[in-house]
């Protein structure tokens, strides 16, 4: 007869191993998934743009955001990060990142979305760089799911032009 811990023993680590397999399982179901997001930016108004006293160029532009990012949730889907991103070369630099906007995306009822919104944080260049620059818009987005491996990937809106002069 064996003890009551030699029992407790077994049926735990057998628990432990069913729960291993099954969040593997979930893990390796997310590469059968095909997302297909879409997404558009309107920049529909440069709210200032000058040059700091430091010498930086600073800008502020007024956003229209909406994405459809449901395809993106499976059943094995925690959240969603996303952020949008302005991305442009320099002579120093090939390339140039800077946040605009985030958000944290908990559901998948809440994956369609649109904002008005001006940018969130600064988009500020060392230097004079940004007068009369063509720049890309670049929505990113991060899948945390509930077990396995995080996920990254974006979508690029081209076709954006700095104004020539400063406002």
């Amino acid at each position: 007869m064996h003890s009551f811990g030699y029992r407790a023993n077994a049926l735990l680590t057998f628990a432990v191993t069913i729960l291993a397999l099954m969040c593997a399982m979930a893990s390796f179901s997310d590469n059968f998934n095909h997302p297909s997001p879409s997404s558009s930016v309107q920049v529909l108004n440069v709210n200032w743009f000058q040059k700091q006293p430091n010498g930086n160029d600073e800008v502020s532009l007024t956003l229209n955001i909406s994405a459809d990012l449901q395809s993106l949730f499976t059943w094995n889907t925690k959240q969603v990060f996303v952020f949008l991103a302005a991305e442009y070369e320099t002579s120093k630099n090939s390339l140039n990142q800077i946040s605009l906007w985030d958000g944290i995306i908990a559901s998948k009822e809440h994956a369609k979305f649109w904002t008005h919104t001006s940018n969130k944080y600064r988009f500020i260049d060392q230097g004079s760089n940004l007068r009369g620059k063509e720049f890309n818009l670049t929505l990113h987005w991060h899948v945390m799911p509930k077990t396995g491996k995080m996920f990254a990937d974006k979508l690029v809106m081209s076709g954006y032009r700095l104004p020539k002069e400063y406002r």
